[in-house]
């Protein structure tokens, strides 16, 4: 059987992907829009050993430009802020009487 990621989980690859190639909230949105899996970006931002390349963010705008005709989406997604799944503590502290 496969093993389905929830959104949660989804969300989560691409804020590591966000911060470890220093991506733009836009960025990861064109990035999403154009359908890209963000495990590969380690290939395509690989700009120290392959100077030819571009840098990832300029990358990403030329791929967009030239699928949809547009510099930018339309509509600005901010990024989710991933929630903790540690559970809150209470403050249910018993009183001790001596």
């Amino acid at each position: 059987m496969s093993k389905q990621k929830t959104g949660a989980s989804k969300n989560q690859i691409w804020i590591e992907v966000q911060k470890r190639y220093h991506l733009s909230d836009m960025h990861i949105q064109m990035a999403k829009e154009l359908g890209l899996n963000p495990k590969k970006f380690g290939g395509l931002a690989n700009t120290k050993q392959e100077p030819w390349k571009a840098p990832l963010p300029d990358f990403i705008e030329a791929i967009y430009f030239k699928r949809f005709r547009k510099t930018r989406p339309a509509e600005r997604k901010p990024a989710e802020p991933v929630k903790s799944k540690e559970p809150q503590e209470t403050e249910t502290h018993t009183s001790q009487d001596e």
